[in-house]
């Protein structure tokens, strides 16, 4: 997120509005700078002090501001504080995986203060997940045990392109069973606030921005590898969406013209070759080459594998740095065209670190144009599997920072 450094009132010219729109952009400054006193946002806005202390009453009445003493003296008297209250409300991130549903509530700072996920068939089972979404909501607040009336909206992370112009439909390829739509009314409804959807992995790029390992960055890929592969992407601090909201379907890229047939109509999609069942088949084939592998003790699962690389064991290496190698194809295509100055790795096999990440970076490079490019750091999330629902909740905070009439106490219902 860009920090605030002026304030305006978007029309030069007072007026009964401009308290009300100067206070939004201070809110967003004090968010910022967590602490900041009245002295100095009135240098930083360019505002006369008695705005300042106008615009301080304002927010002092939301909740979301509170005076936290007085600060340092620079020879004059001594600077009022004003200080973010993080507290002072909560939000609910709902993760709609392919095969799970997860939910976070976190405070205004990121702060998980609750946790609820279970495996389920997301793609086959709409009322089941829908069901759940609303049960883990429910279980979240209670955990945390405040009033309802403090939380500002809930966010909805979907394995599905999401057109914004569009936001209630849902890709018919990626989730056929839903037809065509998400159906999150009932969230709307159950919980009276607002609810936003996008692409997961495009959210967890946002949180991976606000939070995690793209902290500081404002051009970067982040690249979900999990039942199916996503990627999101930052560019100019904003996250790109495309024209119809369907950009960074990596898993669709061709990797093997040849190859197998994709859910998408096409052959050898990046996702045929490294999405969860893709890599439970390969490990499948390999079985008889590897007698002593691990994986030989029950039924192989993508859990299995990462759990089985992580003890080094040969048939799981062997079926990581296959998958590597194909996606170190798509992430040297992404960097030549793209060049982003970090790609994020996320989801369930990005926690095997160097296991993945060295043959990846091998891979890519052997195949970028040029140096600078191939330089490009290629890291893994710090979020982990909380980063999906994480994002979504922080979709609400950015919307609701950006226009501060979103929080309960602020505007109407």
């Amino acid at each position: 997120m860009a920090e605030p450094t002026q304030v305006h009132d978007g029309n030069g010219r007072a007026g009964s509005a401009r308290p009300r729109r100067l206070a939004d952009a201070v809110l967003h400054l004090i968010w910022a700078e967590r602490r900041i006193s009245r002295a100095e946002i009135a240098r930083r806005a360019g505002l006369s002090r008695s705005t300042v202390s106008e615009i301080a009453s304002l927010l002092l009445s939301t909740r979301l501001v509170a005076e936290a003493g007085v600060g340092a003296s620079r020879g004059g008297r001594r600077p009022i504080v004003l200080e973010f209250q993080d507290d002072a409300f909560v939000i609910l991130g709902v993760d709609v995986g392919a095969t799970h549903v997860s939910v976070v509530l976190t405070n205004l700072r990121g702060r998980v203060l609750a946790w609820e996920h279970r495996d389920h068939p997301v793609r086959s089972d709409p009322e089941g997940t829908l069901a759940l979404a609303v049960e883990f909501c429910a279980a979240c607040l209670t955990k945390w045990g405040g009033r309802r009336q403090l939380l500002v909206g809930i966010g909805v992370a979907v394995p599905s392109p999401v057109d914004q112009q569009h936001p209630d439909r849902l890709s018919l390829l990626a989730m056929p069973l839903w037809q065509g739509r998400n159906r999150l009314e009932v969230l709307r409804s159950k919980f009276k606030v607002p609810v936003l959807v996008d692409n997961d992995a495009n959210l967890a790029a946002l949180a991976e921005h606000w939070w995690g390992a793209g902290r500081g960055l404002d051009n970067f890929a982040y690249i979900k590898l999990a039942t199916g592969i996503g990627s999101g992407h930052l560019i100019g601090g904003q996250v790109y969406r495309g024209s119809s909201g369907v950009a960074g379907e990596i898993g669709h890229l061709t990797i093997d013209p040849r190859g197998e047939a994709c859910v998408c109509g096409n052959r050898g999609c990046l996702a045929t070759l490294m999405g969860s069942q893709a890599l439970v088949a390969l490990a499948t084939k390999l079985l008889p080459d590897y007698p002593d592998s691990v994986l030989h003790h029950g039924k192989v699962t993508i859990t299995g594998i990462e759990e089985a690389a992580l003890a080094d064991d040969p048939l799981a290496v062997q079926v990581i740095r296959t998958a590597a190698e194909h996606l170190g194809i798509a992430v040297a295509g992404l960097l030549n065209l793209m060049n982003p100055s970090v790609v994020i790795l996320g989801g369930g096999i990005s926690r095997l670190g160097e296991r993945l990440l060295g043959p990846l970076r091998e891979t890519v490079r052997h195949r970028t144009f040029v140096s600078s490019v191939a330089s490009s750091e290629i890291r893994a999330s710090e979020l982990g599997p909380r980063g999906f629902a994480i994002g979504a909740a922080t979709m609400i905070l950015d919307a609701a920072l950006t226009d501060p009439t979103l929080f309960p106490t602020i505007g109407a219902r």
